[in-house]
């Protein structure tokens, strides 16, 4: 079996080293990138299994870095776990609004990083509920599991892995009212950075990508959400 790829873009050598060395003796392969611009290339030089990136970084922050990550038809797939040194919500809430699917403050341990690492990379490749169903058709909006893909009038549209994680379990349980606390956990996982705005940026996000079909994701005041059965 081959190792999982890790590409660390982060500046500051001292942390880069710490996380490469800590990865490594777990097994992982990880390679490292001192900058946006040459992170993007490495990352789609080497198409890792998940991508560490730090948010302040010179030339092309971490935002925009991941921003152009998820707008790549090559590079969407491959979770990114964005680390700061900034711990304000309005961080987070940025970082997971282009698209990353996990987050980390500085200073963290090792320890707290490989978990994190972990749990992304068993989010990703688990299907995260037991009836999920593989294929959801809602007149001309169509969820396909297998192939990954969601088409609104038979036009794909562009999701995250975690977007796609979420319309799907909501999707697959019409009808049913889900807490955010219940979608952090069941569908974003439990070992995220919980801020009580995950759901809430990733459901915008969500609604605007599907057009005309983003009534189809309701608002429960004061619980959470819901997926429309129209």
């Amino acid at each position: 079996m081959e190792p999982i790829k890790v590409v660390i873009i982060e500046d500051e050598p001292d942390i880069a080293e710490l996380v490469r060395y800590n990865l490594q003796k777990e097994g992982y392969k990880p390679v490292i990138a001192k900058d946006g611009f040459s992170g993007l290339k490495l990352v789609k030089n080497e198409s890792p299994d998940i991508v560490l990136l730090d948010v302040m970084l010179p030339g092309m922050d971490g935002i925009e870095v991941c921003r152009k990550l998820k707008s790549d038809a090559v590079t969407r797939s491959i979770p990114v776990i964005m680390m700061t040194a900034k711990g304000e919500e309005s961080d987070v809430v940025l970082g997971l609004g282009v698209g990353a699917d996990d987050y980390v403050k500085k200073p963290f341990s090792p320890k707290e990083l490989l978990a994190r690492v972990k749990a992304v990379l068993r989010r990703i490749n688990s299907l995260q509920d037991e009836d999920a169903k593989d294929r959801i058709e809602l007149k001309d909006l169509v969820i396909d599991l297998p192939r990954h893909e969601v088409k609104v009038g038979g036009t794909p549209i562009v999701l995250t892995a975690t977007e796609f994680r979420l319309i799907h379990f909501l999707a697959s349980h019409p009808g049913r009212v889900f807490s955010r606390e219940q979608l952090l956990n069941r569908v974003i996982g439990e070992d995220a950075v919980v801020v009580d705005r995950n759901i809430d940026v990733h459901i915008r996000v969500i609604r605007k990508k599907l057009g005309k079909k983003r009534d189809l994701i309701e608002t429960i005041r004061g619980v959470g959400y819901k997926f429309g059965d129209e």
